[in-house]
């Protein structure tokens, strides 16, 4: 059986601990994974308590409380605190999700690890580089194209049309999905993962579109899409409770349907 192990550089270390204040009472600790490119050291896991009575109920709250009161160096993303932006994407308590919406009771472990999305180059601490994942977005020009002369006002769409819309068009481009899938991490190259080819699907589906044959041709690729095994961990783990594995089948079912 073959054996990997990580270079001596890529090993996770112990890192620094920061005890809750005295006279704190409902305390949580956080083993939050910390890397600087600048500093040549081996990543580390440093441990924060925190005082919940002085900190909101979500991990984001958490996070800015230890960047503000314990630790300025800690770095990660975060913009809308609503579930809307995506940015706070990353792995806590073994699960990826977002940190503003993911509750801290929530958690099931007694310190609760938070990492940077998983098999994503690592910018510092819990920020990934999301460079390739935004390109593969930019691949399947997400926008409506259309060859009819455009109309005066809007291209207008059924209800019924509309509704093949829900479920596609609120992915919010957090990577959750695509960085939890197995097929994603040995091949995320060439395969586009579970939220590009949803949001592809998003498109193809979309009445008012008038390119749903190029953009199929597109995607028949044996990478591009057919690397999807049907694991589900992107439905499973997806914080805004989308499908991606039921758009990717239903972009098959296109597939096979054209070919006659």
């Amino acid at each position: 059986m073959a054996e990997f192990t990580l270079p001596k550089n890529s090993k996770v270390q112990p890192g620094r601990r920061f005890p809750a204040p005295q006279g704190a009472r409902r305390v949580r600790t956080f083993k939050i994974y910390r890397w600087n490119p600048d500093d040549g050291r081996n990543p580390t896991t440093d441990t924060y308590e925190v005082d919940l009575d002085k900190c909101g109920p979500m991990v984001l709250d958490a996070l800015i409380k230890i960047k503000n009161e314990i630790d300025p160096t800690l770095t990660f993303r975060r913009s809308c605190r609503e579930g809307i932006c995506g940015s706070c994407a990353m792995n806590i308590d073994g699960t990826n999700t977002l940190a503003c919406t993911k509750a801290i009771e929530d958690c099931s472990k007694a310190e609760i690890p938070i990492y940077p999305l998983p098999h994503m180059p690592v910018v510092k601490d819990l920020v990934p580089d999301l460079t390739q994942f935004y390109a593969q977005y930019a691949s399947i020009r997400p926008w409506l194209r259309t060859q009819s002369t455009p109309p005066d006002r809007e291209r207008l769409q059924s209800k019924e049309d509309r509704a093949k819309l829900d479920g596609l068009y609120e992915c919010i481009l957090c990577a959750c999905c695509s960085t939890s899938c197995p097929s994603y991490w040995w091949n995320g190259d060439r395969y586009l993962g579970p939220a590009i080819l949803l949001q592809a699907y998003r498109w193809i589906v979309d009445s008012r579109d008038e390119d749903t044959g190029a953009r199929l041709d597109e995607l028949e690729d044996p990478f591009k899409l057919y690397r999807c095994h049907t694991i589900m961990n992107c439905t499973r783990t997806c914080p805004k409770g989308l499908n991606p594995a039921r758009a990717i089948a239903s972009i098959k079912q296109l597939m096979l349907e054209r070919r006659g």
